[in-house]
């Protein structure tokens, strides 16, 4: 084997499995696809092993191929940010951009700032990717992403946008119904909208002499998606817990109130995530920085500041 790695083939191998295509790793590199296929199978022949799995429809790593890929992907971020350098820290960031945000909070918040953004940064390609997933950011193939979460995972390097509270809430058509929870445990006799999670959701809540209750909230409806919930708990079917970006408008409209204002849920945050590995191009920077910028002065339920 010869002393100088094959990092052409690494970096090809790991721009195909980002773009999960090799016409589309060969339109991002600007190479046909023949050089793309060649590429990969003299890496897999230099390792002596397949890293793809190929048919018509679909194309998926294979066991060596999900284990190589981590490193493939160092190197080519390694490469795209000596190359972003060495074209002058003062030059114009380049390239394709792919990350990721949660669905309702992507809709209401990201995506509207995106046109500023490539307006900004004419050379700059987005991909946007909305799921309320727990994306892999290597493993996606994703340069950053856009996070709501008590505590993003460590592996992760990490900037905290703004905070982002949540609240139980409920229409007063709920509430002559069924009465006013005045206790969380409570909440048991209620129906309760809940998020759909493998593990099942819990709703833990403490208050200021440091009391806590931990309740499995049940009722008529389960989602993965607060949109979602959000018409069926307006229209008085049932409480729910949202994040203040979803339910700050109802709430200012009287549509639904807060419940039990005197305990307090675990507050979240809104993150930008990347990779820990390696140096970041520079446009996976200045995406940051303008996130930073434009949301971390924002109300959490609300418009731009002025």
């Amino acid at each position: 084997m010869s002393k100088l790695p094959d990092l052409e083939g690494l970096a090809i191998f790991a721009k195909v499995a980002q773009m999960r295509s090799f016409n589309g790793a060969a339109g991002e590199l600007q190479v046909s696809k023949a050089t793309i296929s060649k590429a990969v199978s003299r890496l897999e022949t230099r390792l002596g092993t397949r890293l793809f799995n190929r048919s018509a429809r679909r194309l998926a790593l294979t066991e060596a191929g999900r284990e190589l890929l981590p490193r493939a992907s160092h190197i080519l971020a390694e490469a795209e940010a000596a190359e972003d350098e060495a074209v002058m820290s003062s030059a114009a960031p380049r390239g394709h951009l792919r990350i990721a945000a949660p669905m309702s909070f992507g809709v209401l918040h990201v995506a509207p700032l995106l046109p500023e953004f490539l307006s900004l940064y004419p050379d700059v390609t987005v991909d946007l990717h909305l799921s309320d997933a727990r994306l892999d950011l290597i493993g996606e193939g994703l340069d950053g992403a856009v996070r709501i979460a008590a505590m993003p995972d460590s592996a992760l390097i990490v900037r905290k946008l703004q905070p982002m509270p949540r609240f139980l809430v409920g229409a007063s058509s709920y509430l002559e119904r069924h009465g006013r929870p005045t206790h969380p445990q409570r909440l048991v006799d209620h129906r309760c909208i809940g998020y759909a999670s493998a593990s099942g959701e819990t709703w833990n809540f403490s208050n200021a002499a440091g009391e806590t209750a931990t309740i499995r909230p049940t009722g008529p409806l389960r989602t993965n998606n607060g949109d979602a919930m959000l018409p069926v708990i307006v229209s008085g079917l049932g409480l729910g817990v949202l994040p203040e970006f979803m339910v700050r408008r109802a709430i200012d409209d009287g549509q639904l109130e807060i419940l039990l204002p005197e305990w307090t849920l675990p507050t979240v945050a809104v993150y930008w995530v990347t990779p820990s590995a390696g140096r970041k191009p520079k446009r996976v920077e200045v995406m940051g920085e303008f996130l930073a910028r434009k949301l971390a002065n924002r109300k959490a339920g609300g418009a731009d500041p002025s």
